[in-house]
């Protein structure tokens, strides 16, 4: 079998997986949805009307939704994937028969992963019809949605990768979550996932312009909004050093994990 046909049988069985069960499918397109409804919609409204504000460093009451339904849109392409499967594979020494197959555990995984992508795709596509129809969604263009979508689904690959060199460390660890979680949580104060990051201070966006945060989410919907100021070359260069950085990290890391693998669990 060639490499190519490798790839292509994974992430067929992987995509199979993955619509297995119409349910998860369904709670997937329409969970952050009607989350977006009953608690953004109302807590934002609530901040803005209740408390008499009419803007929050520029953004009005629809600017700020606005803002926040392209977060979400960019969560789907560009933050889905977790590494939680990664560690029990390796926590429970399931891995031992990737190192005897033909098909090595990286590129399964990132077979695996471009499967779970293109599922996102189709979430984010399906919440942009059903915003975009309720009325929330407006003054969108197609080349802005399109090269928001390139670059959230860019910032998906440099997620997945940094995922993956957080599920190695269960070579060490026995459990990962606590990581995964101190990671997220990060990501999502300085990302801008939560508040635009205009709200912070000047002195905290000068460094957070060259780690990898800002263009998780911020960047992206400004691409989204057509309000982005910034160098997307910069932004490009930046992102794309940080995910040489973490893929370089992460075959370090495999490495010199196998070597203490015992196959505990086996």
């Amino acid at each position: 079998m060639t490499e190519w046909a490798k790839w292509w049988a994974t992430i067929r069985i992987s995509w199979t997986k993955q619509l297995a069960y119409k349910l998860n499918l369904l709670l997937l397109v329409i969970g952050p949805t009607l989350v977006f409804f009953f608690v953004k919609y109302s807590l934002w409204t609530a901040i803005f009307r209740v408390e008499g504000i009419t803007t929050i460093q520029g953004y009005d009451l629809a600017g700020m939704l606005h803002y926040q339904i392209w977060a979400m849109i960019v969560g789907f392409l560009a933050q889905g994937y977790n590494s939680m499967n990664l560690a029990e594979d390796i926590r429970l020494g399931r891995i031992s028969s990737y190192l005897v197959y033909p098909f090595g555990f990286w590129p399964y995984q990132t077979a695996s992963f471009i499967a779970f992508q293109g599922l996102q795709i189709i979430v984010a596509a399906i919440s942009f019809v059903i915003l975009a129809a309720s009325g929330l969604l407006v003054d969108w263009h197609l080349s802005q949605v399109l090269l928001g979508t390139g670059f959230s689904l860019l910032m998906g690959v440099f997620w997945y990768q940094t995922s993956y060199l957080i599920g190695l460390a269960a070579f060490w660890l026995e459990e990962t979550w606590v990581l995964r979680v101190m990671f997220l949580t990060v990501a999502q104060f300085l990302s801008g996932a939560l508040l635009p990051l205009e709200i912070y201070p000047a002195w905290l966006l000068a460094i957070l312009r060259w780690t990898p945060f800002p263009y998780l989410t911020f960047t992206p919907v400004k691409i989204f909004m057509g309000t982005y100021q910034g160098s997307l070359s910069e932004a490009l260069a930046v992102l794309l050093f940080w995910l040489a950085l973490v893929s370089w990290a992460s075959q370090i890391t495999w490495r010199r994990g196998l070597r203490l693998y015992t196959a505990a669990g086996m």
